[in-house]
């Protein structure tokens, strides 16, 4: 007799054609992001409180619900599928997820299985993160200074992190950088930063730090608006725009003295909600529909309610029709609390 998780299995992939995911304002929502957890091995400080609280273990939908609810995404149209955190790696046999979830890569429904990482456990899973099918993945890493990064990070260590990028590369994922731009705290580095990733075929994305959650540490102290870093970064090197997208929302240049890609992700000085094809799911099965607003639906009653996903799909529809047309960050208001009080880690970081 096939195991219930095998049944589940089958029924996903026997179930009829469903209407796509397409909000009121006509954009397809073909891009999940899954928070499998919302805990980390690191606190970075523009993430996470020192000391944090973490939801209830029973709270959080286990691997073969967050299964489940991925499965429903891409009978929907979703084509990437991208797990997050918290740092996703340190959920307990998250790796039968990603197993389970590569049957939908090799049917063709899903082209993309990715994770964005703090790198910290990668050389432990690289290897069988590409026998899942997984091809790309985003690393995060804001400095190269091993002292600058345990203070940025509060208690990581560089070391661990460059050997999983370097064991990523061996299994041969392609690994592209993601760096948080941090007014006085690693803006001298950002160009010694690209020339390492660039030397070594990594792309690397700057990110603009977004006012979300309360982390101990003043927004306006540590934004650096990224227009002010590509000015910087062009009285150096040759930039020019070009048409390279990856499905996420990062605008990407080609620099000609080092030959690689940099993404600039701009909530803030030029966000880019016009096209948002994105929608994220917490671990514990609440679904946001836009980063910035706190409108969300929650989609662990209907899952647990019934065998059947026809409350799940009803669900998604009604939260879907309610996607807004974009978000409402805003930083430059000294004093101001943070825009919404989750953190990062809680929606996907």
């Amino acid at each position: 007799m096939a195991h219930p998780s095998e049944q589940r299995i089958d029924l996903a992939l026997r179930e009829p054609p469903r209407a796509p995911l397409v909000d009121t304002f006509g954009r397809a929502v073909s891009y999940l992001r899954v928070s499998v957890t919302d805990r980390c091995d690191f606190r970075c400080v523009y993430c996470m409180a020192e000391h944090m609280t973490f939801l209830p273990k029973p709270e959080l939908l286990t691997l073969e619900e967050l299964d489940r609810l991925c499965s429903a995404f891409v009978v929907r149209g979703v084509k990437k599928l991208r797990l997050t955190g918290g740092e996703p790696l340190v959920r307990r046999d998250v790796m039968t997820l990603f197993r389970s979830l590569s049957r939908h890569l090799d049917s063709g429904a899903l082209e993309e299985l990715t994770l964005t990482t703090n790198g910290s456990q990668l050389a432990r899973f690289a290897s069988e993160l590409a026998a899942c099918g997984v091809k790309r993945i985003n690393v995060s890493l804001d400095t190269l200074d091993p002292a600058k990064f345990r203070a940025l990070t509060r208690w990581g260590d560089l070391n661990k992190v460059l050997a999983g990028i370097d064991a990523a590369q061996e299994a041969g994922i392609k690994v592209k950088l993601n760096a948080v731009a941090l007014r006085g705290d690693n803006e001298d580095e950002i160009p010694a930063l690209i020339e390492w990733a660039h030397g070594r075929g990594m792309d690397v994305s700057l990110i603009e730090v977004m006012p979300l959650g309360d982390t101990g540490a003043e927004r306006l102290d540590q934004y650096l608006p990224l227009s002010t870093v590509r000015a910087r970064l062009e009285q150096q090197w040759t930039l020019s725009d070009i048409a390279y997208r990856t499905g996420g929302p990062a605008r990407y240049v080609s620099i000609a003295e080092t030959g690689g890609r940099l993404g600039f992700i701009t909530p803030l000085t030029h966000n880019f909600c016009e096209g948002c094809n994105r929608v994220r799911v917490t671990c514990t099965g609440t679904l946001y529909m836009c980063l910035g607003q706190e409108d969300a639906a929650d989609l662990r009653a209907p899952l647990r309610s019934s065998e059947s996903d026809e409350k799940l799909h009803a669900a998604l529809d009604d939260a879907i029709f309610r996607k807004p047309k974009g978000h409402d960050f805003v930083i430059d208001r000294p004093g101001q609390a943070p825009a919404l009080r989750r953190h990062m880690s809680v929606t996907g970081g």
